[in-house]
């Protein structure tokens, strides 16, 4: 939490105040030694490193099925708190769709890999990861292919993917990658990355409450709802090739053919008509590396699913 940074500073500065108008006492004589204003200022800054280099490892968490390390600095209830207003004021400004057919797809695909992820969690002793979960899935009508997965289980489609997805294989390979997002907290890591960076290390609810149009973008930013070229990009191309990992184990989990994810893959790169950004400018990997990597992953996949399979 950024907020403990500040709390680390005054904790601190209560210690040197204490020093300084106590220590050097007679009182104190023979207990402490005297102390001068730099030697004051000296033990600030070491006990502050020391709390804050503490408060890192205990935010350090690794992240399921790939076990990479990760640091959160900000409370899940604030991020699922931002999710779900974000949400519900995003289906409030855009029209879901009336194709009972194809919602009726999304939701079905939807719960069954939120079904797979929930009895992997249990499986393994984590199930109270999921707890503040409010899984939703939900379809609009846009012409743009996209999807995404907000904190706490929020999903979106758009019509626009549907057509390159084609078939139930297709969207669990789509809805395994954005579950993945939500699972791997990959919004937590950018967004705790984008208040150190952009509004230099400002505590959330000082951020929320000064400069919340900024803050509400980095939200938006952190979920792929928008994007700039900087410090952000690879960090984020390393978020999408993890979530491509991960997503293939929920949808072979789920009972989908991770075999599909590649030929998914491959529709995208065509309807993309070469006009793909160059990798280095994307904030997801090329369609070429992504492929690759899949194809290599699916093995894995497979193993997951014949442990998890449904039904067992």
């Amino acid at each position: 939490m950024m907020q403990s940074a500040y709390l680390f500073e005054y904790i601190c500065d209560e210690i040197c105040f204490f020093q300084s108008k106590y220590y050097n006492t007679k009182q104190y004589e023979g207990i402490f030694p005297p102390m001068n204003y730099k030697e004051i200022t000296d033990m600030r800054k070491v006990l502050i490193l020391l709390m804050g280099l503490s408060f890192v490892v205990s935010a350090c968490q690794k992240v399921p099925f790939t076990d990479r390390k990760q640091v959160k600095l900000l409370p899940e209830s604030t991020m699922n708190s931002m999710s779900f207003t974000n949400y519900q004021q995003f289906l409030q400004e855009n029209k879901l769709s009336t194709n009972q057919q194809q919602v009726a797809l999304v939701k079905k695909v939807g719960n069954d890999i939120k079904n797979a992820a929930e009895k992997y969690y249990k499986s393994n002793g984590m199930e109270k990861k999921l707890a503040s979960y409010r899984w939703e899935f939900n379809l609009v009508e846009d012409p743009t292919v996209n999807a995404w997965c907000m904190p706490g289980g929020k999903v979106v489609f758009y019509t626009g993917i549907l057509p390159i997805t084609k078939d139930a294989d297709g969207l669990a390979v789509v809805m395994g990658h954005e579950v993945a997002h939500a699972l791997a907290h990959h919004g937590n890591e950018r967004m705790s990355q984008g208040l150190a960076t952009q509004l230099g290390g400002t505590a959330l609810s000082v951020a929320l409450k000064d400069k919340p149009q900024q803050t509400q973008n980095m939200f938006m930013q952190a979920y792929g709802l928008g994007a700039n070229v900087g410090m952000m990009l690879p960090f984020s191309r390393m978020h999408e090739s993890e979530a491509d990992e991960i997503g293939l184990i929920l949808m072979a989990m789920a009972g989908y053919n991770p075999d599909a994810a590649p030929a998914f893959w491959e529709r995208m790169k065509a309807n993309s008509g070469g006009q793909a950004p160059p990798q280095f400018m994307s904030t997801h990997p090329s369609h070429s590396t992504r492929i690759q990597k899949l194809k290599a992953s699916i093995p894995k996949a497979k193993a997951y699913a014949a442990k998890y399979k449904p039904g067992s």
